[in-house]
């Protein structure tokens, strides 16, 4: 019986020499990282992010009417399949004038989205929408709306989109709109705006 010939194993490497070898000359090796100790007397700093003092007591002063709400694109494509008209159902859920607004990322999302999104293009260039233009690089939507809702408390942001949503909720004093059983609602509103609790 002849010897079996070994098959070579794929994608083997060779292998490395450790920086800490003793085989390696002294120049060349990896020096020990040493560890600090703490000194337990010393003032810990830590970063705590300041709130406008448009939150004081965690109401936010900056939202009234009219409400300047932030459209996000599957907003609008929810919308039209629950057959809701925007401007129309967003005063049924707040009770007063309500301006929707896109920004030009979301505007540049529906536009890439194609023919298949042109009703929800169309609604988007209506001239009830006042449009937000965008100073900054790329066109990903969640993170411009997260921006300018940091930076501005004064909008309401309307989405369906849930990581949006998580995203949102981390930022004090910014209202959600969203749809549920063919209607708006809007969660984290404060209770003198009378917008309607569920």
């Amino acid at each position: 019986m002849g010897k079996q010939k070994k098959a070579r194993k794929y994608a083997t490497m060779k292998r490395m020499i450790s920086l800490r070898d003793q085989r390696l000359k002294e120049q060349d090796r990896a020096k020990a990282k040493k560890k600090k100790k703490d000194d337990p007397s010393a003032i810990k700093e830590r970063e705590v992010p300041q709130y406008p003092s448009c939150l004081f007591f965690q109401y936010n002063t900056q939202l009234g009417p009219p409400y300047y709400i932030l459209v996000d694109t599957n907003f609008i494509n929810f919308s039209i399949k629950a057959k809701l008209d925007l401007v129309q159902s967003m005063m049924d859920c707040l009770y007063a004038k309500c301006i929707p607004c896109i920004t030009d990322c979301v505007m540049a999302e529906i536009e890439k989205l194609g023919q298949k999104y042109r009703v929800a293009l169309r609604i988007a260039k209506d001239p009830r929408f006042e449009r937000l233009p965008c100073t900054h690089k790329g066109t990903y939507a969640d993170d411009c709306l997260v921006q300018r809702v940091t930076q501005h408390k004064c909008y309401i942001v309307a989405t369906v989109d849930r990581d949006l949503k998580r995203r949102i909720r981390k930022i004090p004093g910014v209202p959600i709109m969203y749809i549920s059983n063919h209607r708006y609602n809007i969660e984290r509103m404060p209770d003198d705006y009378g917008a309607p609790r569920f």
